[in-house]
């Protein structure tokens, strides 16, 4: 049997990564040597938002603060204002833009979204990660002006997956559907960008939170060379 090409790609990076069980309490308890800005990045689809819930809840990292993105989308019925993300006009976000109190601004899916400064830069001042979760082109843009960034890509266990869960949100018409599903297929061709490829395999979403921790606890062991100033 052949192993999907987005399987392959994902045990490139991660094969080294010491599961939780093999840290010690002290490790985990200790503050990180020096705090990181972590992208975590993936299509349309992929779970990005489930995955930051799941880290959210197992509730022992108070070292991780995660940076809410700005966007001019629409809310959606299950999203929490402040909190999913920062839902705020379009003469709002250019405001922001114009002023510089955007890290990253990007157009996507015909929407607005941009990561705000300050909340990056609070992190990092106050001994804390930044947990950045951005699309792709925002990844782009953050790695070319913060080089030192972390950036984990997530990926879908397979390209029909990903089009199946886009399908059962019913959030989109036809026609943005068929769009996000194009770009979801040409943001998949840029995993190569990524420092780390996970896949977020079906109903394993603690596992895909467990798995970037351990990425971000072996990037902490490695000291220095993810220093960063915003």
């Amino acid at each position: 049997m052949s192993t999907h090409p987005l399987e392959q790609s994902a045990a490139r990076p991660s094969a080294a990564v010491p599961s939780a069980a093999d840290r010690s309490p002290a490790a985990d308890e200790a503050d990180p040597p020096n705090p990181m800005l972590v992208i975590i990045s993936g299509p349309s689809g992929v779970g990005k938002d489930t995955i930051i819930a799941a880290l959210q809840k197992r509730g022992h990292r108070p070292e991780y603060h995660y940076v809410v993105t700005c966007t001019t989308r629409r809310r959606r019925p299950t999203e929490v204002d402040g909190v999913s993300y920062n839902f705020v006009s379009p003469s709002e976000f250019a405001a922001m833009r114009e002023a510089g109190e955007l890290l990253e601004a990007n157009e996507v899916h015909g929407n607005c979204y941009g990561t705000p400064r300050r909340g990056v830069r609070q992190a990092l001042a106050g001994g804390q990660h930044a947990i950045l979760k951005i699309d792709v082109q925002g990844a782009h843009v953050v790695k070319s002006c913060v080089p030192q960034a972390l950036l984990v890509f997530v990926v879908p266990p397979s390209f029909e997956t990903l089009a199946e869960h886009l399908k059962a949100r019913r959030t989109e018409s036809a026609e943005q559907l068929e769009l996000r599903q194009r770009n979801a297929a040409i943001e998949l061709a840029r995993k190569d960008d990524y420092d780390y490829v996970v896949v977020n395999e079906e109903g394993r979403v603690d596992v895909t939170a467990e798995r970037i921790e351990e990425i971000i606890a072996q990037e902490e062991r490695r000291g220095s060379r993810r220093a960063v100033t915003v």
